[in-house]
């Protein structure tokens, strides 16, 4: 069976080849829009961006029996902008399925960066000096020390995907 993921960025299809490496699942990562902002500013927004691209990768993957989706973005608290990320199972028959992952404070110069309109992986990649931090550790990284990396925040999401698919409840309401 196959299983398509809306994505190109590795850290990405790694959370999800780990979670699915003893499944029957040939994985295929494709690159699709998320068609929401470059910089998504809510939950409510990162979640749509997740479940788009989890629809698109159907759409374009046409045999695949899921679609995987996953999105990165901040959200505003009382506390200031947090990280946050999202991902969205669906299958072929349109059911979809959410989950949300861990949240953490972004610091005061990053947050003034992103309100004036730049991109969270932008902002990271000046103040770590590495271009590609987005596809390897992400902020989450770096702002943990190491201690979680995107891979690990965006594979608990797919864990929780994949047991709710499992499980057979808990779907998205349309």
């Amino acid at each position: 069976m196959k299983l398509a993921v809306g994505t190109k960025n590795p850290a990405k299809v790694h959370s999800v080849q780990e979670v699915f490496i003893r499944e029957p699942y040939t994985i295929i990562s494709v690159d699709v829009p998320s068609e929401v902002s470059n910089q998504p500013f809510s939950d409510e927004e990162t979640m749509q961006g997740a479940i788009n691209r989890a629809k698109a990768s159907l759409e374009i993957v046409t045999d695949a029996y899921l679609g995987i989706g996953l999105e990165g973005g901040v959200t505003e608290t009382s506390t200031g902008l947090m990280l946050c990320n999202w991902g969205a199972l669906t299958n072929q028959s349109g059911t979809v399925w959410v989950a949300g992952g861990a949240k953490l404070p972004l610091p005061h110069d990053i947050e003034k960066d992103l309100l004036k309109g730049n991109e969270l992986g932008d902002v990271m990649a000046r103040y770590m000096k590495n271009k590609d931090s987005r596809k390897k550790e992400g902020a989450v990284g770096v702002l943990t020390d190491g201690m979680i990396s995107r891979k690990d925040m965006f594979a608990h999401i797919v864990r929780i995907l994949y047991g709710q698919f499992r499980y057979g409840t808990n779907t998205v309401r349309h």
